[in-house]
């Protein structure tokens, strides 16, 4: 079974965008996230990009198709050995001058001079941010499945990178943390409504409605939950004020004074007596009157007790 963010990133490999700009930024970020330069004779440059998720390894050929023409292309698979583990996809582009055209329209290349880092100048519009950042995601992202504890993380090897992601994020309204662990660094976010917006930015609509689902789960268990402890905590005060009038009767039983009690009120303790385990509305449907009835009846009784216990004394 794949993960939930194997989920997510393969509904938004599927996502196509007639706009240039858009489509150049997804793919810097996938990019960036990525994949490896590699250089060829004349200052050419090529690159190769590994994903362990073969849709994202498509939706990378695809743009490199779509925005670099007559690039030489190469995907190959490196099979696991190892149990559950995840294949490898490689997308090889052969160096060429082609290559650094595409360079050039995506930022990656600044007067013959790479641009290792800085992708700011691509990110000046809207949707070319959110194509970016959807990138991202394909290229390092990860999410907890909805019915776990809300958690994404954007991760890259580059410090750089992380900022400028942390700094996207956090200008955009997305209240996003920032860590570096071991060689790594970790753009995250915790809140759920954070967690379901900025899916939902990237038009991760199934990835969105599966959150909507388990919340409305959870929020249902939550309630359910709230109302049985509720009832539990009533039912042991129920309990409780059975068993203070089960003694209250019996004391005086034992003293021969439950027979000098008013009629009402003896009717009341036989009733009890007999019911231990009865509830007050089933005491009061068993002698024909309102629970308030019975409840007036046994607060009546517990005072004549103490009047009568501190007459003795």
């Amino acid at each position: 079974m794949p993960s939930f963010a194997t989920e997510v990133k393969n509904e938004l490999a599927r996502l196509y965008y007639e706009d240039a700009c858009c489509r150049g930024a997804e793919l810097a970020a996938l990019l960036r996230m990525g994949a490896n330069l590699t250089f060829g004779a004349g200052h050419t440059f090529g690159l190769n990009f590994t994903s362990k998720n073969a849709a994202v390894a498509r939706k990378v050929l695809q743009l490199l198709k779509s925005e670099g023409e007559n690039l030489r292309t190469e995907i190959t698979v490196r099979r696991s050995r190892q149990l559950n583990k995840n294949n490898s996809y490689t997308v090889r582009v052969v160096p060429s001058l082609k290559v650094n055209e595409l360079f050039t329209r995506i930022g990656f290349l600044h007067d013959d001079s790479l641009n290792m880092e800085n992708d700011r100048g691509i990110l000046k519009k809207q949707c070319c941010r959110i194509a970016y950042l959807r990138g991202a995601f394909q290229g390092g992202g990860s999410v907890n499945r909805p019915e776990a504890a809300y958690h994404l993380e954007l991760v890259t090897g580059s410090f750089e990178l992380g900022n400028l992601l942390y700094d996207l994020l956090r200008r955009m309204g997305f209240p996003a943390g920032f860590v570096d662990r071991k060689d790594s660094y970790i753009v995250y976010m915790k809140e759920g409504d954070s967690v379901i917006d900025f899916l939902g930015m990237l038009e991760a609509d199934e990835a969105v409605e599966s959150f909507e689902v388990a919340r409305n789960v959870k929020e249902v268990r939550e309630q359910v939950n709230r109302l049985v402890n509720c009832e539990t905590a009533n039912l042991q005060k129920a309990v409780d004020a059975a068993g203070r009038q089960l003694a209250i009767i019996r004391a005086l039983e034992k003293d021969g004074k439950l027979a000098s009690l008013p009629p009402k009120v003896r009717a009341a303790a036989k009733a009890r007596l007999e019911n231990p385990d009865a509830t007050l509305q089933e005491l009061a449907e068993m002698l024909g009157i309102s629970k308030s009835g019975m409840n007036h009846r046994m607060r009546k009784l517990k005072e004549i007790a103490e009047q009568l216990e501190a007459a003795i004394k």
